[in-house]
């Protein structure tokens, strides 16, 4: 009597009838050798859904790709696009001898994650000047400090948000950046792989979703900051080194000597080999993702070294990145090779930018104006150059471009007593991030924190409504997206911020 209850495995066929019916003993064991080799011929470890997304948006997308930019460490909101000139009238002064009392109110900061800590430090005992200087940029009138001059003139299209809030004041906060969630939640998926997930990829020789640049130190999330958690490694962002003779590992044959031509052929052989072992287990995703990893790898090993040979750019678009110059020739290079990337199809490309063993270099406790001049200069102008050479070739249009950081500075001077200190301290009370290009009003401020720069006041926005704007933007609704026995909570979905959507 059949068993309704049992699982079907393959229609009826064990692994043993499998490789039997078809002949493919041995072969299927080279494959099976092969996965264990690499670590991962093992039993499904994650939930799945019973049907994968179909490719296709839910709703008519605005934005063809993300190139998403993430500084390491903490930039000041304060002194990059959120200015805050009351600084400079009350520098030295501790909150009591300013009109601004209330913002320490301490009713009203315990509300507030780590604020009693903040507190008990005296990190807000003498608030601190600016240290840089500031100007309006283009129709808009965008504030924006001198260590970004090169994005500001970029002004009239980028839609800055200025009531970013986290719910985390250490730098677990570049996880919660990038899913939404606390870092004691652990591995969860995060922006780029969700759109990885629900969408695919437009092209068969490149990865979805690429991240170049030193990511966050295992303290602060690791690889878990562009991971994707429980979709599977398959939707996981790929990492690649702006070289193009090495730029991954596996990217050159084992074998020297062996032609395209051989290597075509076995690779084909792989893959029926690969699509039967997939038919037998469909579940697992560690085995799919293997799967597509050994398919693609063949792929890249041409498309690859070609996005990244920069020599076919002419020199004018070189130096508009930076690439003449020692400072920003770096970043630069990462950001020209984002525009190749999404030109060729790639949905999301995420860059880091002062990646380190610890916190990340944006961490300033200490000479924060040595510190934020120097890394500025490394990518105002590289950036810039992004903006303006995708809007040059018309590809601003369907290609959005996300700035943030894990929060901002404080505006008081972190453990000053009766001096003024060098530098600022965590701050995930009120911070900024930008967007520009495709769906998004240019040359826009939305949301407000206080004269201080202390409170997001106005418009708050959690960090995951800037992911449900990429979303909505890319076609995509979470709700539909949501895998069985993985529900989020509302808080992790976010709401798109509609006041800076075209």
């Amino acid at each position: 009597m059949k068993n309704e209850n049992r699982p079907s495995r393959c229609r009826g066929m064990t692994r043993r009838t499998f490789l039997a019916d078809t002949g493919m003993g041995f072969t299927g064991l080279a494959l099976g050798a092969l996965l264990f080799k690499d670590g991962v011929a093992r039993a499904n470890e994650i939930s799945s859904p019973n049907d994968l997304p179909s490719g296709f948006p839910h709703s008519r997308p605005k934005a063809k790709s993300v190139i998403w930019i993430f500084m390491i460490g903490g930039v000041s909101h304060i002194e990059s696009f959120d200015v805050k000139p009351a600084l400079n009238r009350y520098g030295g002064k501790s909150i009591q001898e300013t009109p601004f009392a209330d913002v320490l109110d301490p009713q009203r900061v315990n509300k507030i994650i780590a604020g009693k800590e903040m507190l008990e430090r005296k990190v807000f005992s003498r608030l601190m000047p600016l240290q840089t200087g500031y100007q309006q940029y283009g129709n808009s009138g965008l504030v924006v400090s001198d260590w970004f001059k090169n994005i500001g003139q970029c002004a009239d299209d980028i839609a800055v948000v200025r009531s970013l809030w986290t719910n985390d004041n250490d730098h677990g906060a570049q996880l919660t950046f990038h899913t939404g969630r606390h870092v004691r939640d652990g591995a969860l998926p995060t922006i780029g792989s969700w759109v990885n997930y629900g969408l695919g990829s437009m092209n068969d020789n490149l990865p979805e979703f690429v991240v170049m640049g030193e990511p966050s130190a295992p303290c602060c999330g690791g690889t878990w900051v562009h991971g994707s958690g429980y979709l599977g490694p398959e939707y996981a962002g790929v990492r690649i080194e702006v070289d193009p003779k090495k730029p991954l590992a596996f990217i050159n044959p084992s074998d020297p000597t062996m032609s395209r031509e051989e290597q075509e052929k076995n690779f084909s052989l792989l893959g029926r080999l690969n699509r039967m072992a997939g038919i037998e287990y469909p579940d697992d995703k560690f085995l799919q993702a293997r799967i597509k990893s050994y398919e693609l790898a063949f792929q890249m090993q041409t498309a690859i070294p070609d996005t990244l040979d920069l020599e076919k750019e002419n020199d004018s678009t070189k130096k508009l990145y930076g690439l003449d110059k020692e400072e920003t020739k770096t970043f630069g290079r990462q950001c020209l090779v984002a525009r190749r990337l999404v030109e060729r199809g790639v949905r999301f490309v995420q860059l880091y930018h002062g990646g380190s063993s610890s916190a990340g270099a944006w961490d300033s406790h200490a000479e924060i104006k040595a510190n934020h001049t120097k890394l500025a200069g490394q990518v105002d102008q590289p950036i810039a150059g992004l903006l303006r050479d995708l809007k040059q070739r018309g590809m601003l249009e369907d290609t959005l471009v996300v700035w943030g950081t894990e929060f901002g500075r404080t505006p008081g001077a972190e453990f000053s007593n009766d001096t003024v200190g060098t530098g600022r301290d965590h701050h995930p009370h009120g911070f900024c991030g930008w967007l520009a290009g495709a769906g998004i009003k240019g040359g826009v401020v939305h949301g407000a924190t206080d004269e201080l720069g202390f409170h997001a006041v106005e418009n708050r926005h959690f960090v995951t409504d800037l992911h449900a704007t990429v979303m909505h933007l890319m076609g995509l609704n979470s709700r539909k997206l949501e895998v069985p026995g993985f529900k989020r909570l509302d808080m992790d979905h976010g709401e798109p911020i509609k006041e800076i959507l075209a």
